[in-house]
């Protein structure tokens, strides 16, 4: 287990905000080359459902942060998802997510500048950032809930493992991406995939329950 942040915030978390989903349908073979797997789901990645998220966290009980992450699809020895590459702009939310989680957080300068119908979203140093994409959204809000696609989180860090079910809910609109470029030596890059659905989400109300830990055995 990573050692007890310097300010802790335990689960359960509240959060609030808006935040992009891009969802695809990945293949086993392209998450297992490109997906950032650790050694412990090398080997056991499955063809399935699974999305890069961009969120704007308005209120959390670290502050306000931002956030990217990569999740594939399940895995075959877990049955459940794992966030295989994330990034914050707040090394609070970092220290927390590893220690509450096991979500394998990484601090990074993140830029997100709203206006109108379009985001425009960077990651990185501001004269050269690995992630960088431009997204516009509009059209009738419809509502959305994690009931009708529950997310099950298997995570482990440190000789432990940590099983937990976010639960959210919102009113999305459909977007699209615009332009997206990635370094694939610091995300999945998939540029070269189409998505299934983009969507906006704002606002989003977000419940992250304490997690189940467990001993690796």
């Amino acid at each position: 287990m990573d050692r007890m942040p310097q300010t802790h915030s335990p689960a359960p978390w509240q959060l609030t905000g808006e935040g992009i989903i891009l969802a695809y349908c990945f293949k086993k073979a392209w998450v297992e080359k490109c997906g950032f797997l650790p050694d412990w789901l090398t080997g056991r990645a499955q063809n399935g459902l699974g999305y890069v998220m961009l969120v704007n966290y308005k209120q959390a009980p670290v502050g306000p942060y931002r956030e990217l992450l990569f999740m594939p699809g399940s895995f075959a020895h877990t049955g459940r998802r794992s966030i295989t590459k994330i990034y914050v702009d707040s090394e609070n939310s970092t220290e927390n997510g590893r220690y509450n989680w096991g979500i394998p957080k990484e601090t990074v300068s993140i830029r997100w500048h709203s206006s109108g119908k379009v985001d425009h979203i960077a990651l990185g140093f501001a004269d050269k950032p690995f992630f960088e994409t431009t997204i516009t959204s509009g059209g009738i809000p419809f509502p959305v809930h994690t009931a009708f696609l529950p997310i099950r989180l298997h995570q482990q860090l440190n000789d432990q493992i940590y099983l937990t079910g976010p639960a959210g809910r919102g009113w999305a609109r459909f977007a699209r991406i615009q332009s997206l470029r990635i370094d694939p030596n610091f995300f999945p890059d998939v540029g070269g995939l189409s998505p299934l659905a983009v969507t906006k989400i704002s606002p989003f109300y977000m419940h992250f329950p304490q997690a189940d830990v467990r001993p690796l055995k």
